[in-house]
């Protein structure tokens, strides 16, 4: 596939500065128009962007549509809910010195948006923010990942059958259209990678004093206390770690186990790795791939320190890495000092709540936080330590509730979406005071005879 080229993209732009300027996308009915006709395209393009999926990353038909298909259409269906109410102006309070003033924020789109998505989700992080910026009312560019090109391929068909490239435009290629789109000047950026490429994103984004909102990443904590169920805790750290082949930004990344029950959780934790994909991992058709061989080879050497109790089984021409499970872990190996980003779940032992609150503080804010537990117990844990989100005796599943805000804080992003949220992010909250002419009051003007009057009020 070949890259876009600098003209086509300035091109594209001009286009999407002219349309917008028509105004034709803040029209309330156009945007749900719009929506429907994203989610129909959706639905018909449905058995292509599975065959993609598990083309790129080996995904399953039913972990494509679980993880991926079925969030963004729940997504376009709450805004569609949802979205005539969203865009009603807000009637705020006016203070009486404000008097006989009135006061209201409407939400405008903030203009047009670039969306990078990354290639772990290729078509859910990409279209599942795209409909907030369609709910908004903006221009969109959107940008995925070339490292699951057949996705891409068939997202940018996908667009393309539903949207002139001149409201929302699809282009293509590595770092060099990267640094061609960083030049340009948008109204919001919305990016979703790595920390360490999201600060080359704000960077970027502060010539031109653009907004962005960072979706990023990081080492998300998961925490089995002694008093947890032993049973269902091992069922969902397996899930968790391994959907994807643990290539989720909110995976757990690493565990730590109270000292009591740590030797029976990895017992239960491997357990359910065989019940779900069989004896032979390699073998089953529910298993995914990592997404090239770079990535196997450094994963790989993430499992060189502390003992490998589960796993550890590699095929880098296959791609295929199995879930692995290390104990005698400790702070300072390899393993800890990076996101692993696959299906390695390190596990560390502790004996007071305390020392695991102080260590998890002490490094980079996470975008998730899970904690098995007692609720009891659970209120003092997150009331101690901050993330983006989380789960108590769960994992992951945060992302899936359109209700809630998703994103992260300090070096795992900035910025929400979601529902209601993903509507915010791409728009303007406009504050307007509407004065009548019929009074005015002579308070606020120069020479301010009667300014003890006035002090009561201010």
């Amino acid at each position: 596939m070949e890259d876009t080229t600098r003209e086509k993209i300035e091109i594209l732009l001009k286009g999407q500065r002219n349309y917008f300027s028509s105004h034709q996308t803040k029209n309330v009915d156009f945007r749900i128009e719009s929506l429907t006709k994203f989610k129909a395209a959706i639905l018909k393009y449905e058995s292509k962007i599975s065959d993609a999926l598990y083309t790129d990353l080996r995904k399953s038909y039913e972990e494509a549509y679980m993880t991926e298909i079925s969030i963004v259409l729940q997504e376009i269906d709450n805004h569609l809910k949802n979205l005539r109410r969203w865009v009603k102006p807000k009637r705020a309070k006016t203070p009486i010195y404000l008097f006989p003033s009135s006061s209201k924020t409407i939400y405008e789109p903030l203009g047009i948006a670039l969306i990078f998505a990354p290639w772990n989700y290729p078509f859910q992080l990409l279209m599942n923010s795209l409909v907030g910026a369609i709910s908004a009312g903006c221009c969109v560019i959107l940008k995925p990942s070339p490292y699951t090109p057949t996705v891409a391929k068939v997202m940018e068909e996908l667009i393309q059958s539903a949207f002139e490239s001149q409201y929302i435009g699809i282009v293509q290629g590595g770092r060099k259209v990267n640094e061609i789109l960083f030049h340009q000047r948008f109204d919001i950026i919305f990016f979703t990678g790595s920390p360490a490429v999201g600060r080359v994103v704000m960077k970027a984004a502060a010539e031109n004093l653009t907004p962005v909102v960072l979706e990023l990443g990081g080492k998300s904590p998961c925490i089995v206390d002694a008093d947890t169920n032993i049973d269902i805790a091992a069922k969902r750290i397996a899930w968790g770690k391994t959907i994807n082949a643990g290539q989720s930004c909110i995976a757990p990344d690493y565990l730590f186990a109270h000292h009591s029950i740590k030797k029976k959780l990895i017992e239960k934790i491997a357990t359910n790795l065989q019940k779900m994909y069989g004896t032979n991992i390699k073998l089953s058709p529910y298993y995914p791939r990592i997404v090239n061989q770079q990535a196997v080879e450094r994963l790989q050497k993430l499992m060189l320190h502390g003992k490998i109790v589960f796993g550890g089984e590699v095929d880098i021409n296959e791609k295929y890495l199995s879930p692995t499970i290390i104990d005698d872990v400790k702070t300072e190996f390899p393993v800890m000092q990076e996101e692993i980003f696959g299906p390695i779940l390190p596990v560390l032992t502790f004996k007071y709540i305390q020392e695991v609150l102080d260590y998890v503080n002490a490094n980079e804010k996470p975008l998730a936080f899970y904690y098995f537990g007692s609720n009891a117990n659970a209120k003092d844990v997150f009331a101690k330590t901050t993330s983006g989100g989380g789960c108590i005796n769960d994992t992951m599943l945060h992302i899936t509730n359109h209700d809630l805000p998703f994103g992260g804080v300090g070096n795992s992003g900035m910025g929400k979406y979601h529902g209601h949220e993903s509507f915010l992010a791409f728009s303007n909250s406009r504050g307007i005071v509407n004065s009548p002419t019929w009074l005015d009051l002579p308070l606020k003007y120069a020479p301010f005879n009667n300014f003890k009057l006035l002090k009561k009020f201010i």
